[in-house]
């Protein structure tokens, strides 16, 4: 949000990386408490997908959230996609 106070590490030999919520409207505090106050917040209205995204950018995008998400690695997580896909095929299965 507007006055948001963020923290960005690089790792450069471990090629990690992290953006921290460190403070907002004057006041200054840790990365986790950070975590706690972003979690709480609701989504901008104007967020939204966008309609022009290319078929297999959609498809990737529904991959990393599927197998884990972007933060999870950014590798796809084979079992975790499958049981996904299977818990969503059980669902769509008409009662016998």
């Amino acid at each position: 949000m507007e006055g948001d106070v963020i923290r960005i590490l690089i790792d450069r030999k471990g090629q990690e990386g992290t953006l921290d919520l460190v403070g907002e409207k004057g006041r200054r505090f840790t990365p986790e408490e950070g975590g706690r106050i972003l979690a709480g917040r609701a989504p901008r209205k104007d967020l939204a997908p966008n309609p022009a995204l290319p078929e297999d950018t959609r498809l990737w995008a529904a991959l990393q959230s599927a197998g884990g998400g972007t933060w999870a690695g950014c590798v796809y997580d084979a079992d975790r996609i499958i049981t996904a896909l299977q818990a969503g095929q059980a669902q769509a299965r008409p009662a016998p």
